[in-house]
């Protein structure tokens, strides 16, 4: 028999201990009489709403956190929940038990998981600026929470603990989501930014404090005869902090050191630690503390490494996929708006919100000013202090159980909740505009980089599979005295929630601490793998980064730092990577679409990389390197930006190289220029201007090709081989005659050149990203196993050129001009 009273209604509900599984419609049942499909169709109807607000506040940016609660508000007595039919079919009374119950298990593994992934040491590197933005950003607004927790009860239950009520209106005001902001910050591309930096790491303490004060308040909260028992209640707490710190965490450890590097952890170990967590669940709820503070202080108690990888990686999509949305839900079915009512309550409910927002920018803006920050930066991160997520929903929930909040004010907090959290992301977007000018700079070519200048790179790298290869291009790439390399090595890693925050805290931190998770020790692999790299070479410079956003997004974030580093040399691994048998396949289309978006919005020359193993694992020191490389010459900016780049490797002792330019022969017919949808006047003047063009482009590739034949002419590992062909078909036949000792072939990607030599190629070619010519290289059924890098000119403005770009850049003119650029 269960008992639920409210207020002064009585409800005595009966459970029948049979009635969970139905015999079945045909028998006369209904389903929504018994338990089980009653709760399967609650959570289908919570996975559902959410979705639906998921998929409706895309556009807007906002966290998902807002859309789970919205779910939950829908179905709830404040919209669908107004229905009685709708209320007693789908939500009665007495299925709430069970629905309550599955969600705080959801809540209890997901606080595990919170606290699996939560590195305190990280904590010991952060510097004073964050601990006081944190520490600024919660006393005001835990002050606030205190003079207005007045206001609040002010008609309600007088039997309410003033002292309990007061700290749970604070910590629920001025606490900061962590993984909430760290979604946001991603998705204003701040997470690089200094700003961001702070932000994150502010919030982390903040969190930490937050789940103190909880304990604290809990402790209060159900003790309400004596303040002996509150002690107890702290110190069997403390007690049992001590026991996982001293006992758990070192038996994790041994579990760690028992299982070899490489190999899974046997399903003993996680069934054991798993378990665990509802234990620890058990011991701090019976101690007078909730559940879930047991199940966060045992996530804490695991160390970083491959075994939290692991929980992590076995635990996440269920656990916050489909429990954590029903703890959210049951947040939004116990919030009745309507009870709401009265201005007065509008009135106070609306200044809480403005006064705890400005509680939080107060005091960061305190602190900027402290550490001579901007202004506005302060402000922005202010406002960003104030995401709210998963910690404030468990403070009011707690708080609702523990008979501290009554409907109304719970009703208020839920609001106050999604507003403050719904504002960040437009008030950002207004407040805080990071100096994105376009910088100008003029070496953004192979082509017109100087010889004796730093030659700067970015390489951009998925995996750590895509190193070798990129480190021996760069080693081919001949760093010299005179022109120095100067190499940004950009890993790309896909923003996957809270873990990813963590890397970007740990990036931050640069801290020789173990490796969180596996997107971190492959971080760890990839920088390693170049540092040691340049420590072996001469003239070679590295920096490290990390690119941590949606795959949607993520050329922007390879652009601009192009752009700041002021490069001339964009490298992207191609999307697809060698098989076993030789053929080629797909590693994840989502890297081909990056690549799209690269080669349309780069601020410099962009190389593609489709790796065939660039004969690295032999490589014993830089001067025993030896490539054979072949530059496939015909005509246009893209193939001299190729022959410039292998110009400059051939200036290396043990690269030998082979130019082979293809000229059309007599019987190759002038293909007619077809008017696509980007050119503006089809008109006659047009077709004139495009001859003329034609010309010009002939005069600078005739240009380039004298004075590489002056210059390296009798040098005796250059070839230089002319080849007459008529249609695309004499070409695939001169490329598949070549020798196979070539390891590298470096084309140009060929866009807005129409050329006989090609004709045909183009219309089977499976990746027009890469051109005809290098598609046809890097195709499967291609004998040669070589490895392909297609380069593509910058010809944007600013450039020597004065280019024709259309917005997505897959068809746009080559740039042109009269007068050469200075070559090597």
């Amino acid at each position: 028999m269960g008992d639920k009273s409210n207020k002064t209604d009585e409800y005595i509900v009966c459970y029948a201990p049979t009635m969970i599984t139905t015999n079945g419609v045909w028998q006369g049942d209904n389903p929504l009489d018994y338990s089980l499909p009653l709760f399967i169709l609650q959570m289908t109807l919570v996975v559902v709403a959410t979705r639906i607000f998921v998929f409706i506040l895309k556009p807007f940016r906002q966290p998902r956190v807002i859309a789970e609660v919205l779910g939950g508000v829908m179905l709830g007595p404040s919209v669908l929940g107004q229905s009685e039919a709708f209320a007693n079919a789908v939500f009665p009374l007495r299925s709430v038990m069970i629905i309550e119950t599955m969600a705080n298990i959801g809540l209890l593994y997901f606080l595990f998981l919170v606290g699996v992934e939560m590195d305190i040491t990280v904590m010991r590197t952060m510097g004073r600026k964050a601990v006081a933005s944190a520490i600024a950003g919660m006393v005001l607004p835990f002050i606030i929470g205190v003079a207005f927790s007045f206001l609040l009860t002010r008609e309600s239950d007088s039997n309410i603990n003033q002292g309990t009520f007061i700290l749970f209106l604070g910590v629920a005001l001025s606490v900061t989501a962590f993984p909430v902001l760290a979604r946001i910050l991603a998705e204003l591309k701040l997470v690089n930014t200094e700003l961001g930096k702070l932000a994150l790491s502010a919030a982390l303490i903040n969190d930490v404090c937050a789940w103190i004060l909880l304990a604290l308040a809990i402790a209060m909260a159900e003790t309400e005869t004596t303040s002996l028992a509150s002690l107890w209640v702290l110190l069997s707490s403390a007690a049992f902090v001590a026991f996982c710190a001293y006992v758990v965490r070192p038996t994790a450890m041994w579990i760690v050191k028992k299982t070899p590097e490489g190999e899974s952890f046997s399903e003993f170990y996680i069934s054991l630690i798993l378990a665990g967590v509802m234990i620890s669940g058990f011991i701090t709820d019976a101690l007078g503390t909730h559940s879930v503070f047991g199940a966060f202080v045992f996530g804490l108690s695991i160390p970083n490494g491959p075994l939290s990888f692991t929980l992590v990686e076995k635990l996440e999509d269920f656990v916050s996929g489909l429990l954590l949305p029903l703890f959210f839900a049951i947040s939004g079915l116990k919030t009745n708006l309507g009870l709401i009512q009265g201005t007065y309550t509008w009135a106070v409910l609306l200044l809480v919100i403005f006064l705890a927002c400005i509680g939080k920018i107060v005091g960061t803006i305190l602190v900027a000013l402290f550490y001579q920050m901007p202004m506005h930066e302060g402000a922005a991160l202010g406002l960003l202090m104030n995401t709210k997520g998963l910690v404030e929903m468990v403070v009011l929930n707690v708080g609702k159980d523990q008979k501290v909040f009554d409907e109304e004010s719970f009703a208020v907090m839920v609001v106050i909740t999604v507003i403050m959290t719904g504002i960040i992301v437009p008030a950002i977007s207004i407040i805080y505009k990071p100096s994105r000018n376009s910088v100008y700079y003029k070496r953004r070519t192979i082509e017109i980089s100087k010889s004796d200048a730093e030659f700067r790179v970015l390489i951009c790298v998925h995996t750590p599979r895509n190193v070798p290869t990129m480190i021996n291009l760069l080693e081919a790439s001949n760093p010299t005295k005179n022109s120095p390399i100067c190499v940004y090595v950009l890993h790309l890693v896909e923003l996957s929630g809270r873990t990813s925050a963590m890397l970007i805290v740990h990036n931050t931190t640069k801290s020789d601490l173990p490796a969180l998770n596996r997107t971190e020790a492959q971080s760890d692999h990839i920088i390693k793998a170049f540092e040691n790299y340049e420590q072996h070479a001469s003239f070679i410079s590295v920096q490290p980064l990390t690119a941590i956003s949606p795959y949607s997004t993520m050329h922007e974030d390879i652009c601009n730092l192009a752009a700041d580093k002021r490069v001339s040399l964009i490298i992207v691994p191609f999307h697809k990577q060698q098989t076993v048998d030789g053929g080629m396949e797909a590693t994840n289309m989502a890297y081909r679409a990056i690549n799209q978006n690269v080669l349309a919005n780069a601020p410099c020359s962009v190389g593609i990389l489709v790796d065939r193993s660039l004969s690295g694992s032999n490589r014993l020191a830089a001067n025993q390197i030896s490539h054979h490389l072949a530059v496939l010459f015909f005509g246009g900016p893209d193939d001299r930006e190729a022959l410039c780049y292998g110009w400059r490797m051939v200036e290396h002792p043990g690269i030998s190289l082979t130019i082979m330019r293809f000229i059309p022969g007599d019987q190759a017919s002038e293909p007619v220029k077809q008017h696509n949808d980007t050119d503006p006047n089809p008109d006659e003047p047009r077709v004139l201007t495009v001859q003329t063009d034609k010309d010009i482009q002939k005069n600078l590739d005739e240009k380039l090709l004298h004075e590489f034949r002056m210059t390296c002419g009798d040098d005796a590992s250059v070839e230089y081989v002319e080849k007459m062909v008529n249609n695309g078909e004499d070409t695939v036949a001169a490329i598949r005659a070549m020798d196979d000792i070539h390891d590298l072939f470096i084309v140009g990607r060929g866009q807005g050149m129409i050329s006989p030599l090609t004709a045909g190629i183009t219309d089977w070619s499976e990746c027009p990203e890469i051109g005809a010519i290098g598609d046809l290289l890097a195709s499967s059924d291609f004998a040669a196993t070589a490895s392909v890098l297609v380069v593509q000119q910058y010809v944007g403005e600013g450039s020597h050129y004065d280019g024709l770009e259309t917005p997505h850049g897959d068809d746009y003119m080559a740039g042109l001009q009269s007068t050469p650029p200075p070559p090597h």
